[in-house]
């Protein structure tokens, strides 16, 4: 895949859950080379440093303008980075939009407000001959899937990674298991679910949040076995969405009955106790064990714990990764801080077993 130039646009929310989009890209994505960050907030650091320490080399510019005057490389895409509240394209978001095109940006919008809806956008967007890519619109009715039992025919293991709750970082540890399988000499492929992970490159996948419910144990089924018929992978990773007991928009349940996943690993993080901005609502984050239990019933086994490790000190982090180890009867481990090498012989069991039942 051929990489494009292009900025990614976060408007003050890079240091926050909300710039989740623009991390991902940050730490990595195999369609896009980013030149730098337009976040008035944080101008004149680097992105990766922001983000989690790690110097990336993607300098952060106060805005367009600013980015346009201090480098001669040419981008061709405005990322927006960010998700708003409810999905939406406020009024200075829509300024700054406005000003990308006119400056010959093309757009990619992963909100659920759709750029290409926004006439004033639409239109400028044609008049330059420029793309606005919404990559939340859904499917036409003719191109979508129903779940047709074709699952069973992919010979290789299925691993779900699911979290007990959003925004913990499903994403970026799907995409790190996979590049560790590659790294280790095995033919290793992401089913991305969301959009960042179309951002990131990943060949196979869905929006599972645009997809009508009907269809959505279809078009999952659909990307894995298109993944299998074309790249023969040894192993495939699916990237998980919300939780299975998130009462805002519970899920889960598609990875491991209409996937036919048989292993999960569980992202986790200790210090939420409420689901993600339910904080008012009377619903508790399981404890592990009875998650664990859950999945089990839904008939898939937990292989794996990964923590996510936001605003918690290391030590801590640390021992409870330890305590979840000796507690669980399985691996717990710090992405982020450690990366997934360490699961990687677990994983290469797996495919060992599938071939030898081929």
């Amino acid at each position: 895949m051929q990489k494009s130039n292009a900025v990614i646009l976060t408007a003050g929310y890079l240091d926050s859950s909300n710039g989740k989009t623009a991390h991902g890209l940050i730490r990595g994505t195999d369609r896009f080379n980013i030149l730098g960050v337009i976040d008035n907030r944080h101008a004149g650091k680097d992105a990766g440093e922001v983000l989690d320490g790690h110097h990336r080399n993607i300098p952060i510019y106060g805005s367009l303008s600013e980015f346009r005057s201090h480098t001669k490389l040419v981008a061709k895409y405005c990322v927006i980075g960010v998700a708003t509240k409810g999905g939406v394209i406020p009024d200075a978001l829509r300024v700054i939009l406005q000003e990308a095109l006119e400056h010959d940006l093309s757009i990619v919008n992963g909100l659920h407000d759709y750029v290409s809806d926004h006439p004033e956008l639409a239109n400028l967007a044609m008049q330059r001959g420029l793309e606005i890519i919404d990559v939340r619109k859904p499917k036409k009715f003719k191109d979508l899937h129903f779940w047709s039992g074709k699952i069973k025919t992919v010979q290789c293991p299925k691993v779900a990674v699911l979290g007990t709750d959003c925004a913990l970082g499903k994403r970026t540890t799907t995409r790190f298991l996979t590049q560790a399988m590659q790294q280790a000499g095995y033919q290793a492929e992401m089913i991305y679910t969301g959009q960042t992970g179309w951002m990131q490159g990943a060949r196979y996948g869905f929006v599972f949040d645009s997809t009508l419910n009907d269809f959505i144990s279809g078009e999952m089924e659909h990307a894995i076995l298109q993944c299998w018929e074309e790249a023969r992978p040894d192993i495939i990773f699916i990237e998980g969405q919300s939780a299975l007991r998130n009462p805002s928009g519970p899920a889960g349940s598609e990875w491991i009955v209409s996937a036919d996943a048989r292993a999960v690993v569980l992202q986790h993080h200790p210090a939420r106790k409420q689901y993600k901005d339910l904080e008012f609502y009377p619903a508790y984050i399981p404890d592990l064990k009875d998650e664990i239990d859950l999945i089990r019933r839904y008939g898939a086994e937990t292989v794996a714990i990964t923590l996510n490790t936001a605003k918690m000190p290391e030590t801590e982090t640390r021992a409870l990764a330890g305590k979840y180890t000796n507690e669980l009867g399985i691996p717990a481990i710090l992405p982020l801080e450690d990366g997934v090498a360490s699961l990687v012989p677990l994983f290469a069991q797996m495919i060992e077993k599938s071939r030898t039942t081929l």
